[in-house]
């Protein structure tokens, strides 16, 4: 089934896309980077609390996914410091990512960063009994007694399940509720959803290349004071193979881009109504390529028109 959110299986192309930037050679380091200061995180309020968020998050979609060997475990620890160092917060998840939550939550307490985290997962089940059944098994994976934001996954039987979160929210257990999909197909179920039911947040996918949100659920989504995250920023890891072996245009630098990775983000987060995008990785050097492009300035609407005209003609 599609993933959410995750740019794993593109390391070569997107090397090539960056150049090899130093950041790569990076992997390996926890500590500040060397001779730069850190830049102030753009934010993006989550409409329902006014709370603040990092624009750029973390998607675990089989980069996560692993084993519990050293070797398989020491890249995404050194992931994880390195995303709270930076101030980064948003974390996505769900039991259907294999062993992503237990990788996360065994991670995050090995590093104790757990109160510097915005840990969002989902349930993905039917069923009253199940759905609690799921999600109590990923509060005890990600090693947590509450949660900022459970999400029903694919909308499998989303009437059931915010029925259950509306109680474990008004309980304090989590803080805020949403709904996902990763194909555009899901927005007029989405949208229905998001017009009957009370959500703080809808997790789509949305891209240079998967352009259709902006057509017909953004604007619906943000009149109705719904935070947006999103999933699929590289579509797969198609927007690098696009652009394999093309320079990145000299009026990139308007917006600070310093890699094509930077470009496809910030076109997404230049859209208003985007709370939150959670690309997926497992390599430092990637990983702050990703940070980065939530930092300086983002494009306006019609610099947003320019980098989609131009990304067409390549």
């Amino acid at each position: 089934m599609a993933g959410v959110g995750e740019n794993v299986g593109t390391a070569l192309s997107r090397r090539q896309a960056m150049g090899l930037l130093a950041g790569a050679g990076l992997a390996a380091t926890i500590g500040p980077r060397a001779g730069r200061a850190e830049p102030s995180w753009i934010k993006r309020p989550i409409p329902s609390t006014g709370e603040e968020l990092p624009v750029v998050g973390l998607g675990t979609w089989q980069a996560f996914d692993v084993g519990n060997s050293a070797a398989e475990l020491e890249p995404r620890r050194q992931v994880l410091a390195r995303f709270a160092e930076r101030g980064a917060k948003v974390i996505d998840s769900s039991p259907m990512y294999g062993r992503a939550e237990a990788t996360v939550g065994a991670l995050v307490a090995q590093l104790s960063i757990r109160p510097d985290l915005f840990l969002a997962t989902k349930v993905w089940t039917s069923g009253e009994g199940a759905g609690i059944a799921e999600m109590n098994r990923s509060f005890d994976r990600l090693g947590v007694e509450s949660l900022e934001l459970m999400q029903v996954h694919n909308l499998v039987d989303v009437e059931t399940h915010l029925d259950t979160l509306a109680e474990w929210q008004a309980a304090g257990r989590v803080r805020y509720v949403g709904i996902t999909h990763y194909v555009s197909a899901a927005y007029p179920d989405i949208e229905q959803v998001a017009k009957t039911r009370k959500l703080d947040f809808v997790q789509l996918n949305y891209s240079l290349l998967e352009r259709e949100a902006e057509q017909r659920i953004l604007d619906v989504l943000a009149d109705r004071g719904v935070g947006v995250i999103v999933n699929r920023p590289y579509a797969g890891g198609s927007l690098f193979q696009q652009v394999r072996g093309a320079e990145l245009p000299e009026w990139a630098d308007e917006i600070g881009c310093a890699s094509w990775g930077q470009f496809f983000l910030k076109y997404i987060l230049g859209h208003p109504a985007v709370t939150c995008v959670i690309p997926g990785t497992s390599k430092v050097g990637h990983l702050d390529d990703n940070l980065d492009a939530g930092t300086g300035v983002l494009p306006d609407a019609n610099l947003r028109r320019r980098m989609a005209e131009h990304f067409d003609q390549l």
